[in-house]
């Protein structure tokens, strides 16, 4: 088959690709998500797990779905229209293109929204507005903060302003440039973080509390946790890493930069860890409650400490720079649908997409405050939780389980063997049999247990 050329373009580098798909995966629940979670379920024990699920689950779905979207070279609503002709299947696997751009769709919305509380945060905490507060001052600014739709309207703007331009100057002078800056910046400021949080004097006990195995809180629940994180910590099933996947040089290895992707993504969580939890046990807090401990516990810590403004307004930068890298890419897949089908140039293309998911996001932002009330739930929950909910524990998944079920048993084996560049042997046969069998199975259990049906 002759190779497929993006008409959107191609990544300058491997490196400027580990770059961008490393930011796509690296996103506000990333950063916090695993450390706690890894602390509730068993500290090192839950680690063990995680990699293994990493190794076994996420890392060959990804490779699966950068390999579709090379071999594509389109949007992912396209590149599976493509390559299911090419294959002699039916073209409603198309609509695994489509889930994808509608779930990362939906993401952006109301991930927008959240990241737009960072940047105010950034603003507030170099401010000093937390200095000296009690743990009531600072619940109360978070409170008064989340019931002014105003004052949300105005910061989820300015981040979607952000990510349109970023997006719509294109791969090379938008995509790229930006991670070329973004990503090592974040690195920057997370080692930074975990050199002043080794000055605590709490440092061993946050190693202690992330990293001490505790096999007796191993249990299926923690397993199936476990699943959950490596799946969703390296942003899989939402297009993203595929319409990334599509400006991949052919010369670059698909393996390899996939596997350096997944450990980038686990080494961003780890030193997020590493960061925040000396200074929680340093102040005394209690390391649990989620997004409640980035906005309403870590503040009282900032207030607290020597030159609080200064660090605290370095992690809450830490935290918008790892939301934009990933609210791009989650625009990107539909940016390239509109200038392929709708004949859209990319500013454009970029300014509607992100007017679009602007407005879904303004419905979002009003459920936390004048639409917060019973009349205005859907199926009991706020839209904002119930998007949430139903892209992360059904879509999701779901995108996943057919992009590995399509790789595995539609695309034929020498397609795929060709794409991802091995011969015959036991590289290429592991892969295969991860993602003809074991991956489909462990993405069911998933499944099902974030939809409570197990």
């Amino acid at each position: 088959m002759a190779r497929r050329t993006s008409v959107h373009g191609e990544w300058s580098s491997k490196m400027a690709f580990i770059l961008a798909a490393t930011g796509s995966a690296v996103g506000l629940g990333n950063i916090w998500r695993f450390p706690y979670v890894t602390g509730e379920s068993g500290g090192g024990a839950f680690v063990i797990i995680y990699l293994i699920c990493v190794a076994a689950v996420g890392l060959p779905i990804m490779i699966a779905e950068i390999m579709l979207g090379r071999r594509g070279r389109q949007s992912p609503l396209n590149t599976m229209r493509t390559l299911a002709t090419e294959e002699g299947a039916t073209p409603a696997w198309q609509y695994v293109g489509w889930l994808g751009m509608a779930a990362g769709f939906l993401i952006l919305s109301f991930y927008s929204v959240v990241a737009g509380w960072t940047l105010a945060y950034t603003v507030r905490t170099a401010a000093g507005i937390f200095d000296g507060q009690t743990a009531d001052g600072v619940q109360a600014i978070f409170t008064s903060f989340i019931g002014d739709p105003e004052r949300l309207l105005g910061w989820h703007t300015i981040f979607m302003v952000m990510t349109i331009i970023v997006v719509s100057r294109g791969v090379k002078s938008g995509l790229e440039q930006a991670v070329r800056f973004l990503m090592p910046a974040l690195f920057v400021l997370l080692v930074a973080m975990v050199g002043y949080a080794m000055n605590t004097g709490q440092f061993e006990q946050a190693i202690d509390y992330l990293f001490k195995p505790d096999f007796s809180k191993v249990t299926w629940e923690v397993v199936l946790k476990a699943m959950g994180q490596a799946f969703f910590s390296l942003s899989l099933g939402m297009g993203a890493i595929m319409i990334y996947g599509s400006y991949l040089s052919h010369t670059a290895s698909i393996v390899k930069t996939a596997t350096i992707i997944a450990g980038m993504d686990t080494l961003v969580a780890v030193l997020a860890g590493l960061a925040i939890f000396p200074l929680v046990f340093q102040y005394g807090l209690a390391p649990s409650g989620g997004p409640g401990l980035i906005f309403m516990t870590l503040p009282i810590a900032f207030g607290q400490m020597p030159g609080g403004a200064f660090v605290g307004a370095a992690f809450f930068l830490l935290l918008v720079f790892a939301a934009w890298t990933s609210a791009i890419s989650l625009m990107e897949p539909v940016v390239t649908w509109l200038v392929e089908n709708r004949g859209m140039n990319r500013v454009k293309a970029s300014a509607w997409a992100g007017l679009f998911a602007w407005l879904l996001g303004v419905v979002s932002l009003l459920s936390l405050n004048v639409w917060s009330g019973e009349q205005f739930q859907l199926f009991g929950m706020p839209f904002m939780d119930l998007v949430d909910w139903l892209t992360a524990n059904v879509m999701l998944p779901l995108g996943g389980l057919l992009i590995a079920i399509f790789a595995a048993w539609v695309m034929s084996r020498d397609a795929s063997r060709a794409e991802l560049g091995l011969p015959e042997g036991m590289g290429y046969t592991a892969w295969r049999v991860l993602v003809r069998y074991v991956t489909p199975v462990a993405v069911i259990l998933v499944l099902f247990n974030q939809t409570g049906l197990i």
